[in-house]
């Protein structure tokens, strides 16, 4: 039973909206009149007779919100049960500082059932991956020390990457949580009551508005920077300059929001991903209208990543997940537009993969006897080949799914191939040479089957041009198109 059930004040509140709902249900038109609570608790009276004074803001922002016209209060939300971890006594009154999603599950069940079986809620376990090495060890030391993490942490993950990704949140002997794990509204947060998320990372407290979680800027908390620019990407898109030049009209406050009915100039990331259309519902599972999962090394479909994480998405082919997305654009755009879209952005997919993941991923498997320390980052070629992947590669498949020209060619498979034959393949080429210079029969074995591997890929007819050896009937191809070319425009 959660800490909120255990209470009197939480009694008298469900049977509050019971009645509520049995008025609805007899006059469906009142709907909007009595969801909530008849009056505020005598202890929310309580503490916004305080926070009145001592936290004007917290106060007002709360009057804006719709728990306020519902009579739902501070104690509604912050009551916790003395057994709790992260029970603390305030002015007699027993409550916790964090509302998890478990806590906003009791008024709002589907939302955050669909919220846990999405990736976003499984964002803070990137903390045992490669990116977290970077923030932990190469960026930063032990610095950070703390009663929760007496041998130290590193500053830099703590204030980049807990922020986005979430922390696991820690409680002090005397109740208070760990600094180096709160502030902090990640949205993959580890909450002391063991769930995962905070719905507060796009619902912004003490708003909460469903106005401010639809606003492309929310998302761009996150989704920007060199390695997931989606929210510069929106910018660049048509979509983005449509929303920018037309925000005035897209009626964001709007409690439906139906694209095509109560807006109709652009459509921001929410509309996408989440919000409902005429055909689909609400859903607060990201990743339920995604047909390529772009996070890792080699896009993968997103059944297959919702599998590895026990999530329910396993079941849920990328087939549907399209044909989910297809009926959003159809609000828009006609069958053969998005037809062609898809046919363009799988095509992206498909070049990435051919030409730089697989050959990239192949190579660096022979690196592994070569070097000279086993560490990650340790060598030249792994922080190439980390931002080949990571970076310029990721950027060039986020913008191709949302439609920024700019990002998919001269942020992505621009600078992917500068780098791929700029610096990648010299690097491969030294470590050749320090392998076989190195008089050590494995290590110039090694060497040897690295060279042979190398050859072999920029002998293939994606990459011979570096070579002087493109294919001789492309060569008159393309000689002639660029005589034509200097023909039309003299």
């Amino acid at each position: 039973m959660s800490r909120f059930c255990r209470r009197g004040a939480v009694r008298r509140a469900a049977a509050s909206i019971l009645a509520a709902a049995a008025l609805v249900a007899a006059a469906p038109w009142a709907a909007a009149q009595v969801i909530g609570l008849p009056e505020l608790s005598v202890e929310s009276k309580e503490c916004i007779d305080c926070h009145k004074k001592t936290n004007i803001v917290i106060y007002q922002q709360w009057g804006l919100s719709k728990h306020h016209r519902g009579n739902v209060g501070c104690f509604e939300c912050h009551s916790a049960d003395p057994s709790d971890s992260d029970a603390v006594l305030h002015y007699e009154r027993t409550i916790s500082v964090i509302v998890s999603p478990k806590d906003c599950g009791r008024c709002h069940a589907k939302e955050v059932a669909e919220f846990v079986g999405s990736h976003h809620s499984k964002a803070g376990r990137i903390l045992g991956s490669l990116d977290n090495v970077l923030a932990d060890v190469v960026e930063g030391n032990r610095g950070m020390i703390t009663p929760g993490f007496p041998e130290g942490v590193s500053a830099a993950a703590v204030n980049g990457c807990y922020q986005c990704h979430g922390s696991q949140v820690k409680v002090q002997a005397n109740g208070r949580l760990d600094p180096v794990t709160y502030p902090n509204s990640g949205i993959g947060r580890l909450n002391p009551d063991g769930s995962e998320g905070a719905c507060n990372a796009c619902h912004s407290r003490h708003v909460f508005a469903a106005e401010q979680a639809r606003h492309p800027d929310t998302c761009g908390k996150c989704h920007l920077g060199p390695d997931h620019p989606q929210k510069e990407i929106y910018e660049e898109s048509k979509h983005g300059i449509a929303f920018f030049a037309n925000v005035e009209r897209m009626n964001l406050g709007s409690s439906k929001w139906i694209v095509g009915e109560d807006y109709w100039a652009a459509p921001t990331c929410a509309t996408c991903h989440m919000s409902g259309t005429r055909g689909q519902a609400v859903t607060h599972d990201v990743g339920m209208r995604i047909s390529w999962n772009n996070r890792p090394e080699r896009s993968t479909r997103p059944e297959v990543s919702d599998a590895k994480l026990g999530l329910p998405g396993k079941d849920v082919p990328w087939q549907v997940r399209r044909a989910n997305m297809t009926e959003v654009c159809l609000n828009c755009h006609n069958q053969n537009w998005v037809d062609n879209f898809y046919q363009q952005y799988d095509a992206l997919i498909d070049l990435y993969h051919v030409k730089y993941q697989e050959p990239g991923q192949a190579l660096m498997a022979l690196v592994k006897p070569l070097r000279k320390h086993e560490a990650p980052f340790s060598e030249k070629v792994d922080w190439t080949w980390f931002e080949l992947w990571h970076h310029e590669g990721r950027r060039a498949r986020h913008a191709a799914s949302m439609m920024a020209p700019d990002y998919t060619h001269w942020h992505g498979t621009y600078e992917l191939a500068r780098n791929f034959y700029s610096k990648f393949v010299p690097e491969l080429e030294e470590l050749v040479e320090r392998g076989l210079s190195s008089g050590d029969a494995g290590r110039v074995s090694a060497a040897e089957a690295l060279h042979a591997k190398l050859t072999s890929i920029l002998e293939s007819s994606d990459h011979q041009w570096v070579l002087d050896k493109m294919d001789p009937e492309e060569k008159a191809r393309r000689d002639k198109a660029r005589e034509e070319f200097k023909k039309r425009y003299e």
